[in-house]
């Protein structure tokens, strides 16, 4: 938007923009979410641990560690959505039923966390915002991981991925999965990057933020 161009609260990315935006203000819990609910939509995962090449992203984070404020929002180590099979494959999905897809994929995510050998599931929070219109939850989740470039979403590649099924190991294993052992699955793949590679992203991504 120019400086003299009016304001469109109708406008795709500000409609996107205040999906975000309200997210940002759920509160801080637990990961994942102690009471099950229905809906699609976005969220953020936070870490707090002492994983040596995320202590940059864990210093960061110790305001959020009581849950105190919800104005006190961190920086996301994952920023993901959850939206419906229609919208998975193609369609907009916007009369699928939701059921509880997003608690689902928020319990998927603490699984892989505690599959993971270096990692501890308390060390983790999440915020979260069910959207009624599912057009809108790819957009959200475009404009936050524009907004903190979240270092599983830019970096570390993997944390999201589902076991491909059999006959299908033969791609790489993910950069999440090389530094963060113990999904069965992603052991039966190829050897990824050399972990040094990957922490020196890490490093570096973190450096310029």
């Amino acid at each position: 938007m120019t400086i003299n161009e009016p304001y469109n609260p109708l406008d795709k990315k500000n409609l996107g923009t205040s999906v975000a935006d309200a997210m940002l203000m759920k509160r801080i819990e637990q990961l994942p979410p102690a009471k099950a609910f229905d809906g699609a939509g976005i969220y953020a995962i936070y870490y707090l641990g002492d994983f040596a090449a995320y202590k940059t992203i864990a210093d960061a984070n110790k305001s959020i560690t009581k849950c105190r404020k919800q104005t006190d929002i961190g920086t996301p180590i994952y920023v993901g959505k959850a939206v419906p099979e229609g919208a998975r494959k193609g369609g907009f999905g916007l009369d699928a039923p939701t059921g509880s897809v997003l608690y689902k994929r928020l319990n998927e995510h603490a699984k892989c966390i505690q599959e993971a050998s270096n990692l501890k599931l308390e060390d983790f929070r999440c915020r979260y915002l069910t959207v009624d219109d599912n057009i809108w939850i790819p957009l959200g989740e475009s404009l936050l991981i524009e907004m903190f470039q979240p270092l599983w979403n830019m970096v570390v590649d993997g944390f999201g991925n589902h076991d491909p099924g059999k006959g299908r190991y033969e791609q790489q294993k993910s950069s999440w999965d090389i530094l963060h052992p113990g999904r069965a699955w992603a052991e039966r793949c190829k050897p990824g990057k050399p972990e040094a590679d990957i922490l020196a992203a890490i490093a570096e991504h973190l450096r310029k933020k």
